[in-house]
């Protein structure tokens, strides 16, 4: 099993403490890992910059308990919207059929904010791709399953001693501990979470 490169799992953290400095209540990325891999028909792009704010988006909705997405995670709703807004992404189009608002962009205020952060992990992605391109056998699969696409798994719950909460995908958690920058102890997901069913892909069409 092969692991996030060094350097671009230090990107990703940067980037994402980038968008935290921005936005307070955005919680940790617990696994740089979970957002690498085959890109997700929902937002419609591999991983990048703007990928990685739209991911930011759906970490706010879930620190505030706003229900973003619906269709088994493929269909971005209006609230996912607002936030989006808030964040500094923009879908001027009306919303996809399938994934709703889910093909937001960077405005060119955003573009201008982040623009040192989103060429060093540029960068970083690039090396990583050329490093991987002709090793597939060594390249990971990230989950993407929130989204509906083939190939993940769901991501449900886990929550460390101290009440703080991240999504992630149980074989994800399974691979390593995620530990709590707060308190120390190992997200765990609680056994009711992992008794429920996840949702069919198609459900709720």
């Amino acid at each position: 099993m092969s692991t996030t490169p060094p350097v671009l799992a230090a990107e990703l953290a940067a980037a994402w403490a980038d968008i935290q400095r921005h936005h307070p209540e955005l919680p940790d990325l617990a696994a740089p890992e979970s957002l690498i891999g085959e890109s997700s028909s929902a937002c419609g792009a591999g991983l990048s910059f703007e990928r990685l704010l739209h991911e930011a988006v759906h970490g706010i909705a879930a620190a505030r308990g706003v229900r973003d997405t619906s269709r088994a995670g493929r269909y971005h709703n209006r609230r996912f919207l607002a936030i989006a807004e808030e964040l500094g992404l923009d879908h001027p189009e009306e919303p996809h059929p399938s994934s709703g608002f889910s093909l937001v962009a960077l405005t060119p205020e955003t573009r201008r904010r982040y623009r040192t952060t989103t060429e060093r992990l540029q960068r970083a992605l690039k090396a990583y791709s050329a490093a991987t391109e002709n090793d597939t056998g060594r390249s990971f699969r990230g989950p993407a399953a929130r989204h509906g696409s083939s190939g993940g798994g769901v991501r449900v719950k886990a929550v460390c001693e101290c009440g703080r909460n991240v999504r992630v995908v149980p074989s994800v958690l399974a691979q390593a501990p995620i530990m709590c920058g707060a308190c120390g102890k190992q997200f765990r997901i609680p056994a009711d979470a992992a008794a429920v069913q996840p949702e069919p892909v198609g459900a709720g069409r």
